[in-house]
């Protein structure tokens, strides 16, 4: 039965370490993640890294965003036998972002990740990742991209017939970018639904949940109609 209300949608925080805002450990999260579930339609709910409330997190979520942060996933999550030089982690983060992840898929619920999240969410769901595409991509883009992320990096390929294709309704769309990993193997039942000129994988979804998808690029900016036909498509799906 669809909802009458504006579905509540729980994004993740990033944390940091004494310094900077606060001299003890803080969250952050900027603010058009927030703003950009409203605009869409939905309630956005920010989510401390509390292992104890995820249950009671889910209960009360229609949807999750897994959001991005300057940091990377435990190599170990995904069997590698080294960690790549580049690669810094945040161990808490990490256990909370895939204890609700898979909660909410075992429950069906709508997930999407952003940059970071759609890493995080190929790991949970038994892929792997590219430790650092500089050193793994022959002749790669920059991924971390040197202009501002409100404008786009480099284009994307959308495969026709995904679910990305139907929703946003274009081949091509121009995305942002700022990351050094990506997805090597898709996590089993996954399909690829957008490829960066240098063959590097930027969309993954999987047809056996209601809704989850996850994107390389940072589509809160809204800097293509593309991206607000993800975001409606995210909240309609967490209406039902």
């Amino acid at each position: 039965m669809s909802k009458s209300t504006a579905p509540l949608i729980g994004l993740t925080l990033d944390s940091e370490e004494a310094g900077g805002y606060s001299k003890f450990p803080w969250y952050a999260l900027r603010q058009n993640y927030c703003s950009s579930v409203s605009e869409a339609g939905g309630v956005p709910l920010v989510l401390p890294h509390e292992p104890a409330a995820v249950e009671r997190y889910i209960d009360l979520l229609d949807g999750l965003i897994v959001t991005g942060g300057a940091f990377d996933v435990d190599p170990a999550l995904f069997g590698a036998d080294a960690k790549h030089e580049s690669v810094t982690t945040k161990a808490n983060r990490t256990q909370f972002e895939w204890a609700i992840t898979k909660g909410m898929l075992a429950r069906n619920k709508p997930v999407l990740g952003i940059c970071g999240g759609q890493q995080l969410l190929n790991v949970v769901l038994g892929g792997t990742l590219i430790q650092h595409i500089p050193d793994a991509v022959p002749n790669a883009l920059a991924h971390e991209q040197p202009n501002p992320r409100d404008q786009a990096g480099h284009s994307v390929r959308i495969a026709a017939g995904s679910r990305l294709h139907a929703i946003v309704g274009r081949d091509e769309l121009p995305v942002n970018s700022a990351h050094h990993q990506a997805v090597d193997k898709p996590a089993p039942g996954c399909i690829v639904d957008a490829v960066a000129p240098d063959g590097v994988i930027e969309g993954i979804e999987h047809p056996d949940y209601r809704f989850c998808i996850g994107v390389q690029w940072h589509p809160e900016f809204f800097i293509s109609e593309g991206d607000r036909a993800l975001y409606a498509a995210f909240i309609e799906a967490a209406k039902s």
